[in-house]
């Protein structure tokens, strides 16, 4: 087996939504939205600091972060 869940930009992105879901189920997050688009997706992890727009990217290392730290 692979040690990355994704081998390209669309496996990517919906590995980060996969993580988004694990973490709102978790309860590590508020709310998770994935806004989809005709070249790619934005994702929104709402806090009270900021809610910019992440790219699959930024969503991925993120919300792997938070689920691993969890240890659920």
């Amino acid at each position: 087996m692979d040690a990355y869940e994704f081998h390209n930009g669309y496996t990517l992105a919906e590995t980060a939504e996969k993580l988004g879901k694990k973490a709102l189920q978790l309860g590590l997050i508020p709310s998770f939205v994935v806004h989809y688009f005709p070249d790619g997706r934005q994702y929104y992890i709402p806090n009270e600091k900021e809610s910019e727009p992440l790219t699959p990217e930024e969503a991925y290392m993120q919300l792997k972060k938070l689920v691993e730290h969890s240890g659920k």
